[in-house]
């Protein structure tokens, strides 16, 4: 991966972790990182062609997972020399309501919202219908598309007692891209999901950012990536928000908000 378009000013960082994500307490970059802007070497030069941003969008699990289990659950590499299963069926609420249909869903309309702006997008799976594609693939998938952001769209499913969004990320780091900018990336998720009213987790996690290790997905990513639990979809009431396409809708809004507010950053 490249280098930042620019490094993360000290006090942004601070402010958008909040100092309050379990082990997340990194340090702002060495001056050494911090880009200088480019001097202009003539009165007459023109600045160059702005780059559309690509985003990846990575719905969870698919619907044709749960009558290939012996594919799903052949062992991949999980990004920190371990391995794990290819995929799963994910979730559901109590009526039926599956998880690989809520991110699929959700992923159409944070799409529209974002091409929109202008911003391509980019789906790690065609449809809803298929198997896979395994979580080592889709880890790799925002270096194919040469994404500029990678969002992992998920429901959880927990206690009915338990309720809340949150925000992974990988950690330890493996690479550049996870060692600041993903830590941003949640945040800035994070932020603009708690801004739209939706609470944050009461079971996992800590202040709505959830640093994991057993992701494939996001250790095996070269850039910037998230993975967001929008809510549990086992306690009544987040479920009846995720079936329904307000609830979903208001989810998407906020998740594009996020990704837009990173790539004004990024």
């Amino acid at each position: 991966m490249s280098a930042p378009r620019r490094a993360v000013p000290a006090l942004l960082f601070g402010l958008l972790l909040g100092g309050s994500a379990g082990g997340c307490t990194a340090e702002p970059p060495p001056p050494s990182t911090v880009a200088e802007p480019p001097a202009m070497t003539s009165a007459a030069a023109e600045p160059a062609a702005a780059r559309t941003p690509v985003v990846l969008l990575d719905p969870g699990h698919n619907g044709g997972n749960a009558r290939a289990r012996g594919m799903v659950n052949r062992l991949v590499p999980d990004g920190r020399g371990g391995t794990k299963a290819c995929n799963t069926t994910g979730t559901s609420t109590t009526t039926g309501y599956p998880e690989h249909a809520f991110s699929w869903d959700l992923a159409q309309r944070v799409r529209a919202l974002l091409s929109e702006h202008g911003i391509t997008v980019v789906l790690t799976r065609p449809d809803d219908s298929g198997v896979g594609p395994c979580v080592d693939e889709r880890g790799a998938a925002g270096e194919r598309a040469d994404a500029d952001v990678v969002v992992s769209l998920h429901a959880d499913g927990s206690a009915p007692d338990n309720h809340g969004f949150h925000v992974a990320y990988a950690e330890p780091p493996l690479n550049p891209a996870q060692s600041g900018p993903a830590r941003v990336l949640a945040a800035t998720l994070r932020d603009h999901l708690r801004d739209a009213g939706f609470p944050v987790s009461t079971y996992i996690g800590r202040d709505g950012l959830s640093p994991r290790s057993d992701l494939a997905g996001l250790n095996l990513s070269t850039r910037p990536a998230a993975l967001v639990e929008c809510a549990n979809m086992r306690n009544p009431a987040e479920a009846a928000l995720l079936s329904s396409p307000e609830g979903r809708e208001r989810y998407a809004a906020a998740i594009a908000a996020g990704i837009m507010s990173f790539l004004t950053w990024w």
